[in-house]
């Protein structure tokens, strides 16, 4: 590998990395790096996975504060999101992707406009919840968690927009502010990324000479995220992240 292809990797590892713990976008720039490299889609999408794992490590080294207080509910999450990363790992290594090309757009798009409408349904949603029962923050129902698993099957799968997914469902079905549920859907994400890697690394085919690269370019790119969740209006990222999921979302619908 030539020196400007590791510069090229570690520059785009660390646009991946912040835009990833931010957005959850990190994809949409790491992975046309690979295939700008002239790696194979799915050799490019192994890798990316692999290298994505130092985005989540970044991002949830520096939002200790964000994720204080919510042991509970990250040893009731983690278990689904480990089990929805071997699930969308196994299908990359054992079926087609024609699939999920065709219902990927949708589902962007629906975690899209999700989040752009999350504050009219937390006010829905408290208006309709018994006082007298508070419930934890980061609870989630049934029908949330199930849109969780969905989310990360599809980020052991591919991944494009999965973090905004998590997110929009996190935002909607619990009581967290955005700082905070950014933070544990970046840790819930790591954990459904890198159950998906170690399958990718023992039956994949990672190329690991990129890896290197855009994992520190990730990891950098990642421990900046979390300064930025917190010194940007909840409200103007929110939009933000919303707005960039519908653009990715006519983009897949076009191509």
């Amino acid at each position: 590998m030539t020196l400007w292809q590791l510069v090229l990797l570690a520059v785009a590892g660390v646009g991946a990395g912040v835009i990833g713990s931010t957005a959850g976008l990190a994809s949409l720039v790491s992975f046309p790096a690979l295939l700008a490299l002239g790696l194979p889609p799915v050799v490019a999408n192994v890798t990316n996975t692999v290298a994505l794992i130092g985005s989540s490590v970044g991002s949830v080294s520096r939002s200790r504060a964000e994720l204080r207080g919510l042991g509970g509910a990250v040893r009731r999450a983690v278990p689904l999101a480990v089990l929805g990363g071997a699930v969308g790992g196994t299908l990359l290594l054992t079926t087609p992707s024609s699939a999920f090309d065709v219902v990927v757009p949708y589902l962007v798009a629906l975690a899209s406009v999700l989040l752009l409408a999350a504050p009219r349904i937390r006010t829905l949603r408290s208006a309709a919840t018994h006082p007298e029962r508070p419930r934890p923050a980061a609870h989630t129902g049934p029908v949330v968690a199930g849109g969780l698993f969905l989310a990360y099957v599809y980020g052991g799968y591919f991944g494009a927009a999965a973090g905004v997914m998590v997110l929009a469902l996190l935002v909607v079905g619990t009581d967290l502010v955005l700082p905070r549920a950014t933070a544990l859907r970046n840790l819930l994400m790591g954990a459904a990324n890198a159950t998906a890697a170690v399958l990718f690394a023992v039956s994949g085919d990672v190329r690991w000479a990129a890896v290197l690269p855009l994992g520190i370019g990730c990891l950098v790119g990642g421990a900046l995220g979390p300064t930025l969740v917190r010194r940007v209006p909840p409200t103007v990222l929110r939009v933000v992240v919303a707005l960039a999921g519908l653009a990715l979302a006519v983009r897949l619908w076009l191509t």
